[in-house]
């Protein structure tokens, strides 16, 4: 039987706030391909061949080509509502990171998923801004790819 991957709703302040230093789930896996990290390479500039050269990387440091670390952070925004959704809110944006590091790569063709740790929720005039810890996993691997706290805020 498969699990539920439906995202947890979380009503509102009040219950947002009871619920720091809870995990509050994963998202599901999804595929990491060269197609995408092309993309991000195109993107952002960043063409190191560890990332574009699938012939070289095969003879560099691990084996195959890697996402980009930033690759993987970004895709929190997608990841994270697959996770999470928060009512009683009228907006939300983006705030910012504390911390973000990348102690393992994510190989091109890995699966990686996202887990969110709640960790601080503060009062901030109009709503509330949270503290979360992003571990980004890839499957079968022994450590985490990435782990970041990032900072949103939610406007009433």
């Amino acid at each position: 039987m498969l699990a539920d991957m439906s995202p947890r709703t979380i009503n509102g302040a009040d219950e947002l706030k009871s619920l720091v230093g809870e995990h509050l789930g994963y998202s599901p896996y999804v595929d990491i391909t060269q197609d995408q990290v092309n993309l991000f390479a195109d993107a952002t500039g960043d063409h190191q061949w560890i990332h574009v050269d699938v012939e070289k990387a095969k003879t560099g440091p691990f084996g195959g080509p890697i996402a980009h670390g930033y690759l993987t952070l970004s895709l929190g925004p997608t990841l994270y509502p697959q996770v999470v959704t928060i009512t009683g809110f009228s907006m939300g944006v983006n705030y910012g990171a504390n911390k973000v590091r990348f102690p393992s790569p994510v190989m091109v063709g890995s699966r990686l998923r996202l887990g969110v740790k709640l960790l601080e929720v503060t009062d901030i005039a109009g709503g509330v801004q949270t503290v979360l810890e992003f571990t980004f996993e890839c499957e079968g691997a022994p450590k985490p790819s990435c782990v970041a706290e990032v900072i949103y805020r939610s406007y009433e």
